[in-house]
């Protein structure tokens, strides 16, 4: 987190956290979650539709720096919350936990707290760095168990997937908790054998553009890759624009900043070769 003195918070007894575990943020993220909130009040967003509301939060991070390993700030596992950089996966969970606190009228920073770590671990508890959903399929699977979101991109068109995933497991030297803890190895390899016994389902690239009008603003939106050993390569949220296309709002790559894609969804997957299609998750209203 640059540019800023870092926090390391000790939240026991006002956020009812397991109190091996630590929360990280600055006294600048709490300012900046509470001018979205503000904003949101000014809006009155809490009276549209959940995936309106993502699409509007998700705007208001426009121009904030990617920065990479957002959540790879300490030795061991923590909550971390940074307003001033972010990942694409970090952009997408941010912009879900405070869309979903301003439906709920729940705009507190613990409010944020609680529905940021109910959405980045497994079945919402950290327990250490394994109770994180690293691969973003398995994300989609339990956050579909917790009843946020809904997969609908088989019933509006999608084919049937299986992923092979084992990068994680087959490369621990580039994860910075894997390195130090082989007993993390055997975690992660056991949640890749669980993804890979899935069926999931996707849009291929060519055919996105036949069924944009099924995509609704504010849908997630993963892109599936075909990376040796991975599932989905990034991440993002739709958004509809004026020309009534589907665009796309991301965090692209280091040394980029949030922004939505000039040309639409369909157009921006299939220029880039590694993406090979998309599954689309939809908001579940509260």
């Amino acid at each position: 987190m640059k540019n800023h003195t870092k926090f390391i918070v000790l939240l026991i007894t006002i956020f009812n956290i397991t109190p091996f575990f630590a929360q990280v943020f600055s006294d600048k993220d709490v300012i900046e979650c509470n001018n979205k909130f503000s904003f949101a009040a000014d809006k009155n967003l809490s009276e549209k539709p959940i995936g309106e509301i993502i699409a509007e939060v998700g705007k208001t991070f426009l121009n904030t720096p990617y920065e990479v390993h957002t959540l790879e700030v300490a030795d061991k596992e923590q909550l971390v919350i940074n307003f001033s950089g972010l990942d694409c996966t970090t952009f997408l969970e941010m912009t879900f936990a405070l869309s979903r606190c301003i439906k709920q009228k729940k705009t507190t920073f613990e409010d944020f707290i609680n529905e940021l770590q109910l959405i980045r671990y497994r079945d919402g508890k950290l327990n250490d760095y394994p109770s994180r959903l690293h691969y973003f399929s398995d994300w989609i699977f339990n956050n579909q168990q917790k009843g946020l979101i809904k997969d609908v991109t088989k019933e509006i068109g999608g084919k049937s997937i299986r992923f092979k995933v084992n990068f994680m497991s087959e490369n621990p030297h580039l994860y910075k908790h894997l390195k130090s803890n082989h007993e993390f190895v055997k975690h992660i390899k056991k949640q890749e054998e669980e993804i890979n016994n899935r069926e999931y389902f996707y849009i291929p690239e060519d055919d996105i553009a036949k069924i944009e009008d099924k995509i609704q603003n504010g849908d997630l939106i993963a892109l599936t890759t075909s990376d040796r050993g991975l599932d989905i390569g990034h991440v993002g949220i739709a958004v509809k624009m004026s020309d009534g296309k589907i665009h796309f709002m991301h965090a692209p790559q280091v040394g980029s900043k949030v922004q939505i894609t000039d040309s639409s969804l369909s157009d921006y997957v299939k220029k880039i070769k590694k993406h090979t299609g998309i599954i689309v998750l939809r908001a579940l209203e509260i």
